[in-house]
């Protein structure tokens, strides 16, 4: 593994980010999900006290299950639409932080359940808010959504966090409604004109399509590239030509992290909407991150399945990050082809060494 570039600045260390979260109780929705298991295993590197509530894993040999062993916390299993079992666990745990992750993810699985979609995107996110209110102590919390947010134009526009919210399908206005929940939270109930009295914060973060090891989600890019060049197969593409924001999995977390930290500092200048994503430069279509996954893996093919009959997807979304770069002094550290390399080399290794792999890419990654 190697660094983008040599004159990449250390932004964010884990010696630096250390000094927020050691000892710190930290409570995650979504902990048993991909992201959120990253997440875990990066406040555990940090000495977080940390307390997990998530549904039970959906898929076999996912991150969560890897790391399982190593106790990295508590982990209670729950649905976040159970106001009053979530309201019981956060308070309970007087958590310092909150990072709230828990929903469903899925573009193409919204249009088969929207309703639900709505209710775990945006009654989850309320219910998590709602328990913050009954927190008698500082807290400061993030609430992860996501780049779909944006009303999203599908043309080469680059999307900040002023701009309109929207959402085609039912998972990305679900999303946006979640942004709605947390603007009329923070003005209602976390106001910072009064923080001194409730002292409890709120950010969102509104990451791009995010890659990396332990991600087995159905109609996901990488692990259907993955599960085709292990059989090997040819890989289906549904949409070559559509451009997205990747990054791997740990840019975002960092930026999350980063956020947690500042957020607790100074509440009244953070709890603001911020975009993590790649730099400019460094969108790719879906075509050519297959090509890159091809080329690393040394064999492959792809084929262009599209069906005019199938759900929309957005075909071009690109996301603006200066204000992450501005104001949290943020940036990417891994391009698009280092993301997929990364990703890729988690995918090699075996079963029984994936789990000091992660740990070894967390170590790598923070040292940049």
């Amino acid at each position: 593994m190697a660094k983008q570039t040599s004159k990449m600045e250390n932004l964010v260390s884990l010696q630096e980010l250390h000094l927020h979260y050691k000892d710190k109780r930290i409570f995650i929705t979504g902990h048993t999900g991909f992201k959120g298991a990253w997440l875990m295993a990066c406040l555990h590197q940090l000495g977080a006290i940390i307390k997990g509530y998530a549904l039970e894993p959906v898929y076999e040999n996912g991150l969560f299950g890897i790391l399982e062993p190593l106790k990295m916390g508590e982990s209670v299993i729950g649905d976040i639409r159970d106001l009053e079992k979530l309201k019981k666990e956060i308070v309970s745990f007087q958590p310092d932080f909150i990072f709230h992750l828990a929903a469903q993810p899925l573009v193409r699985r919204s249009y088969e359940i929207p309703a639900e979609t709505f209710d775990v995107n945006v009654t989850g996110t309320a219910n998590v808010l709602e328990s913050v209110i009954h927190l008698q102590k500082k807290c400061g919390v993030v609430v992860v959504t996501t780049d779909k947010v944006y009303d999203n134009k599908e043309q080469n526009i680059w999307y900040k966090e002023t701009d309109a919210l929207g959402g085609y399908d039912p998972y990305s206005a679900s999303k946006a409604c979640a942004e709605m929940v947390v603007s009329s939270f923070r003005n209602s109930f976390f106001n910072n004109t009064h923080y001194p009295i409730h002292q409890h914060s709120v950010a969102s973060a509104r990451a791009g399509n995010v890659i990396g090891g332990g991600d087995w989600n159905k109609d996901r890019l990488v692990p259907d590239i993955v599960k085709s060049l292990m059989i090997p197969e040819v890989i289906k593409l549904r949409n070559p030509k559509a451009v997205r924001p990747w990054q791997h999995v740990l840019e975002p977390i960092a930026g999350y992290l980063l956020l947690g930290a500042l957020l607790n500092t100074n509440p009244e200048k953070y709890s603001e909407p911020f975009n993590f994503g790649p730099l400019p430069d460094d969108h790719l279509s879906v075509q050519e991150l297959v090509t890159k996954a091809i080329t690393f893996w040394r064999v492959g093919a792809w084929e262009d399945v599209s069906d005019p009959k199938q759900p929309h997807e957005a075909g071009l979304l690109k996301l603006d990050i200066s204000k992450a770069m501005q104001e949290l002094n943020w940036q990417p550290k891994l391009n698009a082809t280092l993301a997929i390399e990364w990703t890729l080399n988690w995918y090699k290794q075996t079963l029984d060494k994936q789990a000091a792999f992660t740990l070894a890419q967390i170590k790598e990654y923070f040292s940049l």
